[in-house]
């Protein structure tokens, strides 16, 4: 199970960038919390679905790496493994979604709600 996490926490931090980047910028005081705000509806509002695409596109190439790293370079190693890699696929995209929605809608939401960025 810690590959799975390891496989995930690059890409769920891409796709959570919408609204962590506003939390960050007033974290280390380079935005007011009026301009994190807007930022935050802008980024998750209109553009979130970019920011999902580009988690997704980050945990294909971590899945990528991964078999690589595991030996899996031929086409006759994934033929072989063919159970393997589609149980390691699909545990990591289920693992990515439970991390990416833990980490944005309660990790993010409520420490943006404590610096008063966005409300409950």
């Amino acid at each position: 199970m810690k590959d799975y996490f390891k496989i995930s926490a690059l890409p769920v931090l891409f796709a959570s960038l919408c609204c962590f980047s506003p939390i960050v910028l007033v974290m280390f005081g380079l935005s007011s919390v009026s301009f994190a705000s807007s930022l935050g509806e802008s980024l998750y509002g209109d553009h979130k679905w970019i920011f999902r695409g580009l988690g997704l596109f980050f945990l294909a190439i971590s899945l990528f790496l991964y078999f690589k790293k595991k030996g899996l370079c031929t086409l006759d190693q994934a033929k072989k493994n063919k159970g393997s890699i589609l149980n390691t696929i699909l545990l990591s995209l289920i693992v990515s979604v439970l991390v990416y929605i833990f980490w944005l809608y309660l990790v993010l939401h409520y420490w943006g709600a404590f610096l008063n960025i966005w409300e409950y």
